[in-house]
């Protein structure tokens, strides 16, 4: 046997690898999910919403103070965030439930991210039919009936795709029956 045999077989080197590999691992993870918060960060106006709707996906049914001890923000920081986005229904609120008397605080959940793209979706359609019909705003006159949308974002959900195509098969159709002159306003 060789001195190269035996530095494998050193529990103290292998510990340092699981190590390495370890710190490696959580870095990545820490990396990731600083991506993802800048990323959610725009779709909900702050960094510390985001933090909260990650924390949340993460780790439904908490209350505003695990939610705090979670993400290392302020109690009253958190307090008022989770005001505004139950508000916005991007959160929901119950209260918890004990056997005991006493206060039950109220427990938050985040929606599912497919339920936050279509809102968000929705609001920026909203915003770029205002701006395609700025014309009639300001003019006075309304070319348009008020239900016109000329800009239309449609969202597909990954898992759908499939679904879709057996269903189209099913009925003969092909499936394009939103496509037309605007077109390159379809996400």
């Amino acid at each position: 046997m060789s001195a190269d045999d035996n530095d494998h077989d050193d529990p103290e080197d292998t510990g340092d690898v699981r190590e390495r590999i370890e710190q490696e691992a959580d870095r990545a993870v820490e990396q990731f999910d600083e991506g993802i918060v800048d990323l959610l960060a725009w779709a909900l106006d702050t960094e510390t919403r985001a933090r909260i709707y990650v924390h949340l996906r993460q780790h439904p049914e908490s209350t505003s103070e695990e939610i705090a001890e979670g993400t290392g923000l302020y109690p009253s920081t958190v307090r008022e965030a989770l005001a505004a986005l139950t508000e916005e229904e991007v959160v929901t609120r119950q209260k918890r439930e004990s056997d005991g008397a006493g206060n039950n605080p109220y427990e938050y959940s985040a929606i599912p991210p497919s339920d936050l793209v279509n809102t968000i979706v929705g609001d920026i359609q909203s915003e770029l039919n205002t701006v395609f019909n700025l014309d009639d705003h300001i003019g006075g006159e309304t070319t348009l009936e008020p239900d016109d949308e000329p800009v239309t974002i449609s969202v597909e959900d990954a898992n759908d795709g499939t679904d879709d195509a057996d269903a189209s098969e099913d009925t003969g159709d092909d499936g394009d029956e939103s496509e037309g002159e605007n077109d390159d306003t379809d996400v």
